[in-house]
């Protein structure tokens, strides 16, 4: 397909005489910089400032490098870090860089520009007017986008939704379709390589400089691969799906090893300074008890050791990872720290929770435990007892009981509740206000700068000697340092966390009943009714305004699961869908969708209830059936597909996806194998031959080269389309090295 797409550009590039027209120029360059022509096979020139950027030219950023770009006409600035690929592509109405694999920070100009400015990924589009933002492209499938100036839009070509993205916020984009916004801390945004580069000094430096013909290497590199093995993505402050190393599963039952280990190298951004990242995360186990660490190191580029992480007596408590008491089943069960996978019942309001979706730039300290005794059981999990300063966590429970062995009717309930949905927004100093209103985010004492001068309002405890002498910005000396300004107008103090309750709340029963329960089936037949409701909260006036109550629920019925021969397992329901209701809405991502800042002419505030229904039809009513299955064979072939069909009046929605796998423990040399495939909200996810920009195949692949040491082939591919109407496949792969000691 890469091959395809070089043909097309080819025969544009010689049917517009336009098409080799210089449209930028590289201005200035550190380390190593290739340069591909549209008609040349490889990187073999070598750009240096003054070198033009033609439209179809491909720039290679290497490791320890940067580049900067400026286009000829609009004067807009193009910044790209290491280890980073992309294309220059120009038409009549559009200006397009398409990233393959790195960082890349714009700084986009209104004035002078008729072409609407695009960054496009494999998985997203980001179109902007005029605004600075970066964009993050790693080979894991998860784009990254930050705002820092203005707004613009982000385009997931999988599932066609789009989000805006303001100053301050950050948007994850996956090949799965799925996207997340969140707020984003000024750490996240990631390190400038020339940040004292401006654009009116940019403008100055290509006036000066003279037009100069790219260097020939003597010795060319490779062609271009999906991803050269050498090239290793740039990471910042770990987030959704970025783990660079398998790791031991947050609620695996206790192996019975007295000690594991695993280990990682990586990078991450932080403060604005890169560093490489050392990681080792040893499991101890003393019979049922069991405890994990997480240590990280971090060096820069000189060599130098961070201490931040390890200076102060809460950052070795933060090293401990969790403490675990046996596991899920046993008569008492116990878990503190980090949980994953996290489910209620039948998964009707919390599936698979995790509270580790920003770890470690956000640790949360959750617990989870249970316990069992004649034939009730219960179990309880909070989701992070930190937030219990800030007005409340997610908590749920459940409680189930079996009537007796002979009548094994199950009949369970569930109760959850987030106390306090705003408490997920980020307070880095702890002072109950979120650091998107708070003027002093490092500072517990501090919070307003009405006049923005970098001096704290009046505070009461605060000596006045430290107060802004003219906190209103008027140029009149304030009355309370001797001056004659009596009538200060200062701004409100901003939402307080802690006395701004917006809860979220769901309740739901189940009743079980064993049909078949022996050594080769077990089949089992249940129904599960569930409800979620959001209470209005807040004022127009105020920081945080939910203008209506919203209520849905959710009825299986029937519901069935069964396992044959200890090997294969089957599910069946039939799901009746009425207000504004989405299963398992307390999923995996909840804490990073929990609560998100919206900026516009002002900032607004929003759950993720309010995101998730705020299309009109959100509440329409809707009926259908799942059904999964799921094989092990013999302990060596695993098999898990799943099927949904959806209703609504003449509309169907139709998804399936399927997984395959081996165990490698009984194969030598083989430590991962797996190959999947998915299509969600199709007319047709089972035309094979025709696949859609809802398709995603891939596979995994590992080899162990050495004991411990495996080298992970990672490959994916999803479908876009080229422009013309016409799908194009857009593959990718990772290679990674991976230590299990």
């Amino acid at each position: 397909m890469r091959v395809t797409h070089r043909i097309i550009l080819s025969l544009i590039v010689l049917a517009s005489l336009a098409w080799c027209e210089p449209i930028a120029r590289v201005i200035k360059t550190s380390g190593t910089v290739r340069i591909k022509k549209v008609q040349n096979n490889d990187f073999s020139l070598l750009a240096k400032p003054g070198v033009a950027i033609e439209n179809g030219d491909l720039l290679r950023v290497e490791s320890a490098s940067f580049a900067v770009v400026m286009y000829l006409d609009d004067k807009s600035i193009v910044k790209m870090k290491e280890n980073s690929q992309f294309q220059f592509v120009d038409t009549e109405n559009t200006r397009t860089i398409e990233v393959e694999i790195g960082t890349v920070i714009n700084e986009i100009k209104k004035e002078n520009r008729t072409k609407t400015f695009r960054v496009e990924t494999p998985t997203s589009v980001a179109s902007v007017k005029g605004t600075i933002f970066a964009v993050l492209v790693d080979a894991s499938g998860v784009d990254q986008f930050f705002g820092q100036e203005g707004v613009f839009e982000v385009f997931n070509m999988v599932s066609g939704e789009t989000i805006n993205v303001g100053a301050g916020q950050k948007v994850l984009s996956s090949s799965t379709g799925n996207m997340i916004a969140a707020q984003a801390a000024p750490s996240e945004f990631p390190a400038d390589p020339d940040p004292n580069l401006k654009v009116e000094d940019a403008s100055e430096l290509l006036e000066d400089l003279p037009e100069v013909e790219p260097e020939v290497i003597e010795e060319a590199p490779e062609p271009e691969a999906d991803q050269p093995e050498s090239q290793q993505p740039e990471e910042t402050e770990r987030l959704e799906g970025e783990e660079e190393t398998p790791q031991v599963p947050e609620n695996a039952e206790p192996s019975g090893k007295p000690f594991e280990l695993g280990a990682g190298v990586g990078s991450a951004t932080i403060d604005g300074t890169d560093y490489k990242q050392f990681s080792l995360r040893p499991v101890i186990n003393f019979g049922k008890l069991g405890i994990g660490l997480d240590l990280v190191f971090y060096l820069d580029n000189d060599g130098n050791f961070r201490k931040e992480e390890w200076d102060d007596a809460s950052d070795i408590v933060d090293k401990i990872q969790f403490i675990r008491w046996g596991s899920k089943g046993e008569p008492f069960w116990l878990r503190l720290g980090t949980l994953e996978n996290v489910s209620l019942g039948y998964g009707g309001l919390v599936n698979g929770y995790s509270n580790m979706m920003e770890f470690p730039t956000v640790r949360r300290v959750g617990i989870n435990g249970g316990f069992g005794f004649a034939g009730f059981k219960a179990e309880l999990f909070l989701a992070n007892v930190k937030d219990f300063a800030r007005g409340g966590t997610l908590s749920g429970i459940r409680g189930s009981y079996t009537i007796s062995d002979n009548f094994p009717l199950e009949i369970g309930a569930n109760f959850v509740i987030d106390m306090n949905q705003l408490a997920g927004f980020i307070d880095t100093d702890g002072d109950n206000y979120p650091d998107i209103f708070d003027d002093f985010p490092n500072d517990q004492k501090l919070v307003n700068d009405t006049d923005g001068d970098g001096l704290s309002d009046p505070v009461t405890g605060l000596d006045s000697s430290y107060w802004d002498i003219d906190a209103d910005g008027d140029n009149i000396l304030d009355s309370w340092h001797g001056g004659s300004d009596t009538s200060v107008t200062l701004k409100e103090l901003p939402l307080r966390l802690a006395e701004n309750q917006v809860q979220a709340l769901g309740f739901g029963f189940d009743i079980g009943y064993p049909i078949i329960k022996s050594k080769l089936v077990n089949l089992t037949i249940f129904t599960e009714w569930s409800q979620l409701s959001f209470p209005r909260e807040g004022d127009p006036q105020a920081d945080f305004y939910r203008p209506v109550d919203r209520n849905g629920t959710n009825l299986t019925i029937p519901g069935l699961r069964a396992t044959l021969f200890k090997m294969l397992h089957l599910k069946l329901e039939y799901r009746l869908k009425s207000g504004y209701y989405v299963p398992g809405f307390f999923d995996q991502s909840y804490d990073i969708s929990r609560a998100v800042p919206v900026y516009g002419d002002s900032t607004s505030l929003f759950t993720k209830d309010m995101l998730v229904f705020q299309d009109e039809n959100s509440d329409a009513s809707l009926s259908g059936y799942f059904g999964s299955a799921g094989m092990d064979l013999f302990n060596f072939v695993s098999f898990q597909a799943s099927y949904s069909s959806m209703v609504r009046d003449t509309l169907k929605f139709n998804s399936f996806n399927a997984n395959l796998g081996l165990n490698t423990a009984v194969i030598p040399k083989l430590s991962a194998a797996s190959i999947y495939y998915q299509r969600n909200n199709d007319e047709n996810p089972f035309d094979f031959r025709n696949p859609s920009i809802n398709t995603i195949i891939g596979y995994r692949l590992g080899y162990e080269m050495a004991p411990g040491v495996s080298l992970i082939w990672d490959f994916r591919q999803f479908y876009r389309d080229d422009g013309t109407g016409k799908l194009k496949a857009v593959p990718q792969t990772r290679i990674e090295t991976a230590f299990k000691l």
